[in-house]
């Protein structure tokens, strides 16, 4: 199968390929490279994949070039803090770049576009609720990263019901693992202890809520379960000292890239 993986630099998009790559297919890797995104995630495949640094606003000719036959989505701006401080960005991307993405894949005619979204399009849950989020709840996001993803998902449907593109979306609450930003939680405290231990809990800084924050969201996966028999195959706790140990074990990837991020956590308040 030729498949074009949009996102493919990323976090989650890179770790699709390398499993994909090992499944047999024939993976056209496509990356913007904006500062989550580097080729390094991809070291270890970069020979069996052909690598496109292009935007997904721009993707038709490599469909039509490389004979695509399925699309995955990983491809979005994704954080929630920098959305604040410039909307603007986020819908161009995850909106405007989703519906040029699907337009191509319209006029050159693909077999399948799998969309990769995110649970907060549903909003929010209440620290004691008892119910999760399903496929059949209603979108009520709450900050303009989660709305942008929100109208993303709404062209992809739209495409399928006004042109009968075959799509399907499936929605994921947060992941971790390696090769994960190091802002994010997991590799943030996981690197911040590997340089800070033993050193005052002076050093720790705490930091507003963001605006609209999400306190709690959960997913009810029983229809995957369900209809594919998905179940996890590493349990949390060993998921955990996987990931830890892999930071720790991997200075030269992530050092290169702290000072990468493109927000102060409580910028927002300043300005």
């Amino acid at each position: 199968m030729r498949l074009l993986v949009t996102g493919a630099a990323g976090f989650i998009g890179s770790h699709f390929v390398r499993h994909r790559v090992r499944a047999g297919d024939n993976v056209i890797a496509l990356d913007a490279l904006t500062y989550a995104g580097t080729e390094t995630n991809l070291a270890d495949v970069r020979d069996r994949i052909t690598f496109v640094h292009a935007d997904i606003a721009d993707a038709e000719q490599v469909l039509r070039d490389h004979r695509v036959d399925v699309i995955v989505n990983f491809a979005a701006e994704s954080h929630n803090s920098l959305a604040i401080l410039d909307p603007g960005r986020f819908f161009r991307t995850n909106v405007l770049g989703t519906q040029a993405l699907l337009e191509a894949a319209r006029q050159v005619g693909v077999e399948r576009f799998h969309h990769i979204s995110r649970c907060e399009v549903y909003g929010d849950l209440a620290l004691d609720a008892e119910q999760a989020f399903t496929e059949d709840s209603p979108y009520r996001p709450r900050t303009p990263y989660n709305a942008s993803k929100a109208g993303s998902d709404h062209a992809v449907r739209a495409y399928y019901e006004t042109f009968g593109l075959p799509i399907t979306i499936t929605n994921c609450a947060n992941n971790y693992g390696s090769h994960q930003f190091p802002e994010k939680v997991l590799p943030l405290f996981t690197t911040n202890a590997l340089d800070e231990l033993g050193l005052p809990a002076s050093l720790k800084q705490e930091v507003p809520d963001r605006p609209g924050h999400d306190r709690r969201y959960l997913l009810d996966s029983t229809k995957i379960r369900r209809e594919l028999g998905w179940e996890p195959l590493v349990e949390f706790d060993a998921g955990v000292r996987e990931t830890v140990r892999w930071y720790a074990n991997n200075r030269t990837w992530w050092e290169p890239l702290r000072d990468r991020s493109p927000v102060t956590e409580g910028a927002w308040h300043a300005g």
